[in-house]
């Protein structure tokens, strides 16, 4: 195997463009639409793409060949951008969710323990920033599935401290309505009678 000089090394499958976002390219396949004379034959590409910072997204693109495929999914992936609430290095809590046939579930994991997950799942949970957690999926293999219900895991995890801000504003809103509450050591009001 020859080795050219001038080519670049490192992965290919990984590209750094102006925005500060990186694509990952998971997944690329031949479709095929049968018509009258024949097949159309086309490609379509899974692009995640990820800022590093608790952003992701994920795009699935169809073209003729495969780089407009993937600048197609990447152009759908950037649209639809989901935050990830990191705690530290990691996610906040344990997640499992059940999207079509696939189950993707997702835990939080000490420092030091990296990105234990495969395939279309890692390349969400690095992209997105999370540097360690313990992920799974179950049932459906197909890695366009697991992309989709992965980003929806990651779209239903929610920050504590803001989820206890929230609900804490709706406790005080809630009282300010209620009846003045008595001290224990005060006498409870006589009940009306007939009542």
């Amino acid at each position: 195997m020859v080795f050219s000089p001038d080519r670049p090394r490192g992965p290919r499958f990984r590209q750094e463009d102006t925005g500060g976002m990186t694509e990952r390219v998971v997944f690329t396949r031949r479709i095929a639409k049968v018509v009258k004379g024949g097949r159309r034959l086309r490609f379509n590409a899974l692009v995640v793409v990820g800022d590093g910072q608790g952003q992701v997204g994920v795009g699935l693109g169809k073209a003729l060949v495969i780089p407009d495929a993937v600048r197609k999914g990447n152009a759908i992936a950037r649209r639809d951008m989901v935050t990830i609430p990191l705690k530290g290095g990691t996610i906040p809590q344990a997640v499992t969710l059940k999207k079509g046939a696939t189950i993707v579930i997702i835990k939080p994991a000490r420092e030091g323990t990296g990105v234990i997950a495969a395939g279309a799942m890692r390349a969400m949970l690095e992209l997105g920033g999370v540097k360690d957690v313990v992920g799974k999926s179950l049932g459906s293999r197909n890695p366009i599935n697991i992309v989709h219900a992965t980003l929806e895991a990651l779209r239903s995890l929610r920050d504590p401290e803001k989820e206890r801000a929230i609900r804490l504003a709706g406790v005080a809103r809630n009282t300010g309505n209620a009846p003045a509450t008595r001290n224990p050591g005060t006498p409870a009001p006589p009940k009306p009678e007939g009542a």
